[in-house]
């Protein structure tokens, strides 16, 4: 139990029930935010199809992977809302208030994706810092 004389989070808010809560988002189905288990399975599907670009026809250059996912995610992200992992596992990219991301917002969160620590860190509503930098939030379809 905690104590009454100590915050409950850093802000001092009362924490949240579950992940997105305070975004107003729901606790499960669509529309909730996404769980590490679909986010990880994500990345790991868009760094595959990426792996296989690079590999048939960059092989050896060095910035091509990293070019190929960021092109990949901005893209996808800007037209259909999510890169190739996302639409297999069936997330989507939206602005916190759940809306399109757009064009900028995708630009955003790849650039800091690509710097990979702000993806490691994240916030109480399960959002790495990409995310939080670029006003999106990735939930379920």
């Amino acid at each position: 139990m905690s104590n009454p004389q100590s915050p409950s989070r850093w802000s001092g808010a009362a924490p949240s029930k579950w992940p997105g809560e305070r975004l107003g988002f729901p606790q499960e189905g669509r529309g909730s935010v996404a769980r590490p288990g679909r986010r990880i399975g994500a990345l790991l599907i868009d760094w595959a199809v990426c792996f296989v670009v690079y590999a048939a026809f960059f092989f050896g250059n060095a910035w091509a992977s990293t070019i190929i996912f960021a092109v990949e995610q901005i893209v996808l992200i800007a037209l259909t809302g999510g890169g190739f992992g996302h639409l297999v596992t069936g997330l989507r990219v939206v602005k916190v208030n759940g809306m399109y991301a757009g064009w900028w917002r995708p630009i955003i969160r790849t650039a800091f994706l690509i710097l990979t620590i702000p993806a490691l860190i994240w916030d109480s509503d399960q959002r790495g810092l990409h995310d939080v930098f670029a006003g999106t939030v990735l939930v379920r379809r």
